[in-house]
C-alpha cells in the first residue's frame, strides 16, 4: 500500500492562495490565447499569420522552441546527476528539476506542434516511415522517448519507488542529452548556411542546457519558497549555492565559446558566415547581441554571482532570471542570424541580408507557450509540493 498514489499525500492547498490562483489563471489566459492564435493559423494560413518567407523559414517559434528543450536537456540532466549521486548537494532540488524538465519541453512541443503546418504527419510518419539518417527524426524521436521516461519517473517519485525511478531518470537524461546534439547537429550540418556550419553547436548546446537548466532550478526554486514564505534551511542553501557554481562556470565557458566563434568567424571563412557575425555585432541583430546577449545574459550575472559569493538566493534568483532572458535571445539570434545571408549572395540583385520581425501572432503562440510552463509550475507547486521536498531517502 505505500506506493499508491495519493494526491493528498503530495498536494499543499496551502499554496493555492487567492493570489497564486489569480497568477495561475492569468497564465493559463496567456496559454489559451496563445493556443488560439496559433489554431487560427491553421485555417488562415501560416503564411498570413507568421513572418516566415522561403528565404527564412525559421523564425520566433522555432528558437523558442530550442530554448525550451535545451532548458528542459539541462534540468533532466542535473536531476539524474543529483538522484544517482543521492548525497549530491542538489539532492534537495532534484525532484522539482524532473517537473520542470518535463513542462519545458511541454511547452516546446506545444510552440514546434503550433509552427508547423501539418504536425500530425510527423507523429504519422515517425513512426510508419522513420528515417534513421534524419537529425530531426532523432531529435523527435528521442525527445518523445525522454517525455515518456520522465513522466514515469516523475509518478515513480510521487509513489516513492526511487530505485526504478532512478533507473529511468537516467534513461530519459542520456535520451535528452542524445536530442539536444541532435537538435544542434539540425543547425550545424546545414552546409548552406555557413554561420551554422560546424562541429561547434551540438556541444555549445550541451553547455547552454547545463547553464539554462542551473538558472532554471534556481528562479523556480527560489519563486517556490517565496510563494509558500518558508525559510531556506541548510541543505537547501547548500543546493542553491552548488546551482550558483554550476551556472558561474557554465556562464564563463559560454562566454569563451562565444567569443571565440565570432573571432573565427571574422577572421576568415565564407563571406555567408561572416556577414551572419556582422549581422550580429554590428547590424540589425546589435541590440540583441550586446545588451541581452553578452551583458544581461553573461556578464551581469557571472559579476553578481562573484560580488555576492553565493551566499545571496535573491542575487542568485537575479542572475539566473538575466541568464533564462539571455539565453533566450541567444536562440533567437542564432536561428534568425544564421539565415540572413542569402545563400545565393551576390546573384540576382539580392539584398547584402534578409529581414525578419516576429509577427503579433508568433508573438502571441510563443507567450503562449511560456503561460503553459508558468500555469504549470503553479500547479505543480499546489498538488505536488511536499514531493519536491522529499529528498532524504534517495
Amino acid at each position: 500500500m505505500e506506493n499508491q498514489f495519493s494526491l493528498a499525500a503530495v498536494a499543499e492547498p496551502k499554496v493555492a492562495t487567492p493570489k497564486l490562483n489569480t497568477y495561475t489563471a492569468l497564465f493559463a489566459l496567456m496559454a489559451a490565447v496563445g493556443i488560439a492564435a496559433g489554431l487560427y493559423g491553421f485555417f488562415a494560413g501560416h503564411h498570413n499569420v507568421y513572418n516566415n518567407t522561403r528565404e527564412m523559414p525559421w523564425g520566433m517559434l522555432i528558437s523558442t522552441y530550442a530554448f525550451c528543450a535545451i532548458t528542459s536537456t539541462g534540468l533532466c540532466v542535473l536531476a539524474a546527476i543529483s538522484h544517482i549521486y543521492g548525497g549530491t548537494k542538489l539532492a534537495p532540488l532534484a525532484n522539482r528539476m524532473v517537473w520542470l524538465s518535463l513542462i519545458t519541453i511541454i511547452g516546446g512541443f506545444l510552440l514546434i506542434g503550433l509552427e508547423l503546418e501539418n504536425p500530425w504527419r510527423m507523429a504519422i510518419y515517425n513512426i510508419i516511415s522513420p528515417n534513421l539518417t534524419s537529425n530531426i527524426w532523432w531529435m523527435g524521436t528521442l525527445y518523445g522517448m525522454a517525455v515518456g521516461m520522465m513522466f514515469v519517473e516523475f509518478f515513480l517519485i510521487l509513489t516513492k519507488q526511487y530505485k526504478l525511478a532512478i533507473i529511468l531518470g537516467v534513461i530519459g537524461a542520456l535520451a535528452e542529452m542524445a536530442a539536444n546534439t541532435n537538435l544542434g547537429s539540425v543547425f550545424a550540418s546545414l552546409a548552406s548556411h555557413p554561420f551554422w556550419f560546424g562541429a561547434q553547436i551540438p556541444i555549445y548546446f550541451l553547455g547552454c542546457a547545463f547553464l539554462s537548466g542551473a538558472a532554471a532550478v534556481i528562479l523556480f526554486s527560489h519563486l517556490a519558497f517565496k510563494m509558500r514564505g518558508r525559510e531556506i534551511d541548510e541543505d537547501t542553501m547548500s543546493a542553491f549555492q552548488t546551482g550558483g557554481k554550476i551556472m558561474a562556470m557554465a556562464l564563463l565557458l559560454i562566454a569563451i565559446s562565444t567569443a571565440w566563434r565570432y573571432i573565427n568567424l571574422m577572421s576568415g571563412g565564407v563571406e555567408q558566415a561572416r556577414l551572419g557575425a556582422l549581422a550580429l555585432i554590428n547590424g540589425p541583430l546589435a541590440f540583441n547581441f550586446w545588451v541581452f546577449e553578452v551583458l544581461i545574459g553573461m556578464l551581469f550575472p557571472l559579476a553578481l554571482l562573484v560580488m555576492t559569493k553565493f551566499k545571496s538566493v535573491p542575487a542568485m534568483a537575479l542572475s539566473a532570471f538575466m541568464v533564462l532572458v539571455g539565453m533566450f535571445i541567444a536562440r533567437y539570434d542564432m536561428v534568425v542570424a544564421g539565415q540572413l545571408p542569402p545563400v545565393y549572395g551576390g546573384w540576382d540583385n539580392l539584398p547584402t541580408l534578409f529581414s525578419y520581425t516576429p509577427s503579433f501572432f508568433e508573438i502571441l503562440v510563443t507567450a503562449g507557450g511560456f503561460g503553459v510552463i508558468g500555469a504549470a509550475f503553479l500547479l505543480g507547486e499546489r498538488f505536488f509540493g511536499r514531493a519536491f521536498d522529499d529528498h532524504g531517502t534517495h
